[in-house]
């Protein structure tokens, strides 16, 4: 079936028009799907180098935090094999007790800034005492380290003699000894060691008797106060043994053991001491604060002499490593062990990748010198380069361009189906209203009022019958000559019922309408009635043929011939179906 020539021409010129726009379309989108593709393969480029570069960083992260540390140490003048020591033994820790082995390093850098001297053994020895020692007491690593720095400064004749080593491992089993006897904590034994100083040892008193001493007094206060209350006692005890009488040092002037000392005074004044005879300690020793130590200690004289005595007998840090064992956390070492195994692969590489990052650091005073000695062609790269970028920009807010069409054709497509499924909704709700209407109707016709409603309009279309086709008949009965006889008569009834015709119908159309479904057009004037005039020249004859043969004979008068009707729809196929299911 061949199409007509004005929709063939309306097809051609449609076709002329979109086979351009879609060809410079489709280069528009293969300009954007290239551009987009080049800068994914270039940040794809980008990104893996990146990705590249950050791994390697993660993968030598512990060997260059362990490089960082053992830096800070070797600055203040420790040898490598010092720090190589000190590596391998941060290693161990770490994996035994789960702790970091860079926070282990750093704490050296305190403990060689204290402690001057030290040899490769002994800075890893001390290192570890105090790391461990501060795991076992629920101290901090610098809190343990100044203390050990606080300790060797106290009993640095006794460290020299016992051999550095041997001495800060006696101080660590006996500080956690300590701490666990008493409910202390290495915190605090620091400050109660600080807070006495040197006063103690001065008088000849043991380590482990000072120990016992200030952990008893911490059962009632701090640290701090304890050392405080023990430092007043040893101020004046010299003058006290004059002014009670009793003698406190042997022959060679050394002061007696504290227990020695309590058994005396209680000798004296019994197991407690009242008002008056605190009075009287308080102007002996000149303090309240060395009476008061001396009441606490009285309390209990074999308690104190048992712990002094269990003190003596440490000689390792045995002790610390069994408190710090026990508050080891498994996940932790787990965490630390693969923490060290980087550090240790790492450090074999580290050399060659510190050689080659500072290789590339180094070019910058390459890259200062190129542009100082050639200061217009490092201009002209400038501009290049900013040429580059603002081509990039451009290709990028193309692509952004691009995006928004699409994105607006998308939307409009959208929009597009959204109004087609409106459009099939409401034509599909239109038939069914049509169908639900014709069925009222004829549920309408069951009933006695639908057969009243169907009869009054039945004789309403009759009589409009009637009337608008009223010259025909009147021409048709023209001839009749009998009717003649009662022309006059018959306009007379009919002028009175048009009359009533008219006022009668429309009251009858406008009570009809108020029900339900019914909707008769009452526009019926008085003027769709054939006049009087009009019904007057009818003539009473009546020929051979009858009624039938005339208005056959008029009506086939009448007829036109239009020929052949060709209808072609101005909108398309589309919305004539539209239409059509819209009216049909």
């Amino acid at each position: 079936m061949s199409l007509p020539k004005p929709l063939m021409f309306t097809v051609g010129l449609i076709d002329q028009i979109t086979k351009p726009i879609a060809k410079i379309s489709q280069q528009f989108n293969g300009l954007a799907a290239n551009y987009q593709a080049g800068t994914m393969q270039m940040a794809t480029g980008v990104g893996g180098m990146a990705a590249a570069g950050m791994a390697l960083q993660s993968v030598l992260m512990p060997a260059i935090e362990m490089d960082r540390v053992l830096g800070e140490v070797k600055s203040l003048g420790v040898r490598d094999s010092a720090l190589k020591q000190l590596s391998n033994t941060s290693y161990e820790y770490a994996l035994k007790y789960g702790k970091s082995a860079t926070e282990f390093v750093s704490s050296s850098y305190d403990i060689q800034s204290a402690i001057a001297g030290l040899s490769d053994a002994d800075l890893s020895a001390f290192t570890l005492s105090s790391n461990v020692l501060a795991t076992a007491t629920k101290a901090d690593a610098a809190t343990i380290t100044n203390y050990m720095g606080t300790m060797f400064g106290i009993f640095k004749n006794q460290a020299n003699d016992m051999g550095k080593s041997e001495w800060v491992a006696q101080v660590t089993g006996m500080t956690a000894t300590a701490v666990q006897a008493f409910k202390t904590t290495g915190s605090e034994m620091s400050s109660a060691f600080t807070s006495i100083g040197a006063e103690a040892t001065s008088a000849g008193i043991g380590m482990h008797e000072q120990m016992a001493i200030l952990g008893t007094l911490q059962s009632t206060m701090s640290g701090s106060e304890a050392g405080t209350k023990y430092k007043s006692f040893l101020a004046g005890v010299g003058k006290a043994q004059d002014a009670l009488n009793l003698s406190f040092t042997d022959s060679q002037g050394a002061m007696l053991p504290m227990v020695d000392i309590l058994n005396q005074i209680k000798g004296k004044y019994g197991d407690t001491l009242d008002v008056a005879e605190g009075d009287a300690l308080a102007k002996a020793f000149g303090s309240q604060e060395a009476v008061a130590t001396v009441k606490l200690l009285m309390a209990d004289i074999n308690g104190l002499g048992d712990s002094i005595n269990t003190l003596g007998k440490v000689k390792g840090m045995g002790k610390a490593e069994e408190m710090a064992a026990a508050m080891t956390d498994q996940s932790e070492r787990l965490s630390q062990s693969w923490y060290v195994i980087r550090a240790a692969l790492g450090s074999a590489v580290l050399p060659a990748f510190n050689s080659f990052v500072g290789w590339i650091a180094d070019m910058g005073h390459d890259v200062i010198w190129f542009t100082e000695t050639f200061p217009n062609l490092t201009k002209y790269i400038g501009y290049t380069a900013i040429a580059f970028t603002g081509l990039v920009i451009a290709g990028g807010a193309f692509t952004v361009m691009m995006g928004a069409a699409k994105m607006a054709m998308t939307a409009y497509g959208v929009s597009a189906m959204a109004w087609a499924g409106i459009n099939t909704l409401l034509i599909s709700g239109l038939t069914a209203l049509r169908t639900t209407l014709f069925a009222v109707n004829m549920l309408m016709m069951t009933t006695p009022l639908g057969w009243i409603v169907a009869g009054i309009a039945g004789a309403i279309v009759a009589v409009g019958a009637l009337i608008y086709y009223w010259d025909d008949l009147t021409s048709a009965f023209s001839d009749w000559g009998w009717l003649k006889a009662i022309t006059g008569i018959f306009a007379s009834v009919w002028g009175g019922v048009k009359s009533i015709f008219n006022d009668s119908m429309d009251w009858i159309i406008d009570k009809l309408n108020l029900i339900p479904g019914v909707d008769i057009d009452a526009s019926m004037s008085s003027s769709s009635m054939p006049s009087v005039a009009a019904m007057a020249p009818v003539q009473a004859r009546v020929e051979r043929g009858g009624i039938t043969q005339n208005l056959s004979t008029a009506n086939q008068s009448k007829s036109t011939s239009v020929g052949t009707v060709n209808v072609y729809p101005a909108k398309g196929d589309e919305n004539f179906m539209n239409y059509v299911e819209m009216h049909g």
